[in-house]
């Protein structure tokens, strides 16, 4: 047994002076066990990249790219919300509190009426698919994709502790844009109003599992969901 030992010391030793020590300058690429991400895929501002025949990391964007909440037109709308507020004021809209206290209630700001409220759920509805659904899943239960892989902490929304009573509007629009938990935040993500879009999305799913299906606007939205995603036959 004490030959293995003393074989495994050696090339334990053989193998530590072999290996270069890190700082060290060579002329060849390192031997890493631990590469620890120093070598990346990417190109650092100003620098300069023999990949492109003038060798200049540096590029224009690509024909037809638009910066966030351009339009072609002028408008600063999409949809009927604007694309620009990402934050900065006081008040309810900016903080979902009046006074440290949280509030139900979307902010006048949002200018909301009967011609532009449905554009704001829609709106409402496509963040949260892009933003929210893959850990609080498609009906808000939790039961996203990521809770597949063992994440905790995923808050079930369709719980009562997170209804209007016990979780005001302001609260959940705070923690959208600061985060809580495992959960970060997306203020930096999704513009103020596109937060309160999806306070307002989730206010609407959580009302629909409640509402009977003898109610004839809830039954129409069923109907209509029905026509435009039919079952499919395996």
């Amino acid at each position: 047994m004490k030959y293995f030992f003393l074989a495994y010391a050696i090339v334990i030793v053989l193998f530590v002076g072999l290996m270069p020590i890190r700082g060290a300058k060579r002329a060849d690429t390192p031997l890493r066990l631990f590469p620890d991400m120093d070598d990346q895929d990417k190109l650092k501002a100003q620098k300069p990249d023999s990949f492109f025949a003038d060798d200049v990391g540096s590029r224009l964007p690509v024909t037809g790219t638009h910066p966030l909440g351009f339009q072609s037109d002028g408008k600063t709308e999409l949809g009927g919300i604007p694309e620009y507020e990402f934050g900065g004021g006081t008040g309810y809209y900016y903080t979902g509190g009046i006074d440290d206290y949280y509030s139900n209630g979307m902010p006048e700001e949002l200018d909301l009426n009967e011609g532009n409220v449905n554009a704001f759920l829609n709106r409402g509805k496509e963040m949260y698919f892009v933003n929210c659904m893959p850990c609080h899943g498609v009906s808000g239960d939790g039961q996203g994709i990521t809770a597949s892989f063992g994440v905790p902490g995923i808050a079930n929304l369709a719980l009562e502790n997170f209804g209007t009573a016990a979780y005001p509007d302001g609260r959940m629009f705070d923690v959208i844009s600061n985060g809580k938990g495992n959960m970060g935040g997306y203020k930096h993500n999704l513009s103020v109003r596109d937060r309160w879009a999806v306070v307002a999305y989730v206010r609407a799913i959580q009302f629909a599992r409640k509402a009977p299906l003898s109610d004839p606007s809830i039954k129409a939205a069923f109907e209509a969901h029905q026509a435009s995603n039919p079952v499919q036959a395996q």
